[in-house]
């Protein structure tokens, strides 16, 4: 609607895109097509990724890397932060009025949004997950039967750290996903229990009288990853150790629905730290429990591992998971953790 009011008084379209970044301010990419041309577009942040691909004569725009790679089509380039490209008959030319702000890639991307065969700013999304397992079995070795990732994104960091480790990767339960993709959609709460059950088949034989590892690439609220690793115990498993794939998550994302929430409260964290703090804590306390070397941060996962019920529960640390990414900190938003390289 911004774009379509601006037009009445642009010359063009691509000018009019350009007055509406003016009003917008979030995470964005998208793509605009008309009879005559494609437009492509980035926040001035790069919150979210967007890249430029060419197959023959015909330009390409994707949000990720393997979307060209399924085509055969060629990597041109990442768009940057706050560039407008142009694609008509003459080829592609830029608009970068709205350059030159500081990068802050969402990390998530490299932890969870992103599919691992894509590359995001030069960094592998696979690679990324992997040196983030073994980075985690390096800090936290564990004695345990097997590896293993929760599907789909815990994957790789599991196969990181049995690579690490020298403990099997096996896969103790199966994603069954073909008639409900996200177990929300049926309208009837006791029908997305059953969905949500019947999406991870258990394989008895790793499973029973087994200690396992189990990385998922976060713990958001704990509902899922609690209930997952009930069905582990049910399912025959002696131990569960958990090792997530990034810190704690202390601040809910304003942007993007991977931790967006209505409440901070929402994230298991919070909860916790409330109950021990009170309403009003202040920012130096929360960075305290955000410090993996603070007694405050020790207590507050060793109630989240009594909670949710594992027989261990270590976290990545922030550094290492900057070190797994292979990007500079400064171009990456951790506003997740430190509130860090978000303008709100």
């Amino acid at each position: 609607m911004l774009i379509a009011r601006a037009r009445l008084e642009a010359g063009s379209v691509e000018q009019a895109i350009n007055r509406a970044m003016n009003q917008i301010e979030g995470a964005y990419s998208f793509v605009l097509m008309s009879p005559r041309k494609m437009i492509a577009v980035r926040d001035p942040q790069g919150f979210r990724p967007l890249c430029i691909g060419k197959m023959e004569d015909s330009y390409i725009f994707a949000s990720e890397t393997c979307a060209l790679d399924s085509l055969g089509a060629e990597f041109v380039r990442d768009i940057e932060p706050g560039e407008i490209v142009v694609a008509d008959e003459n080829g592609i030319r830029s608009i970068r009025d709205h350059c030159g702000h500081k990068s802050s890639l969402c990390i998530f991307e490299h932890v969870y949004f992103a599919r691992p065969d894509s590359v995001i700013d030069n960094a592998s999304v696979h690679l990324a997950r992997q040196r983030a397992g073994k980075y985690l079995a390096r800090e936290y070795p564990v004695e345990a039967d097997l590896v293993a990732g929760v599907p789909d994104s815990g994957l790789d960091a599991a196969i990181g750290y049995a690579n690490e480790s020298g403990i099997p990767f096996a896969r103790p339960f199966i994603k069954y996903t073909p008639t409900w993709p996200r177990s929300f959609m049926p309208q009837n709460q006791s029908q997305r229990n059953l969905i949500a059950k019947m999406k991870l088949i258990p394989v008895d034989t790793l499973i029973r009288d087994k200690s396992l590892l189990l990385i998922d690439d976060s713990i958001v609220r704990g509902t899922q990853l609690g209930e997952t690793t009930e069905f582990l115990y049910q399912s025959g498993a002696r131990e569960v150790h958990i090792r997530p794939a990034c810190p704690p998550l202390l601040f809910g994302c304003k942007y993007l629905n991977f931790s967006r929430s209505n409440s901070d409260l929402d994230l298991i964290t919070r909860r916790i730290i409330r109950e021990r703090e009170g309403d009003n804590v202040s920012p130096e306390l929360l960075a305290d429990y955000a410090n993996p070397d603070s007694q405050n941060y020790k207590e507050m996962v060793e109630e989240i591992r009594r909670r949710l019920n594992f027989t261990s529960l270590k976290f990545h640390r922030l550094d290492d998971l900057i070190e797994s990414i292979g990007l500079p900190r400064e171009r990456l938003c951790t506003y997740c953790w430190d509130l860090s390289l978000i303008h709100i």
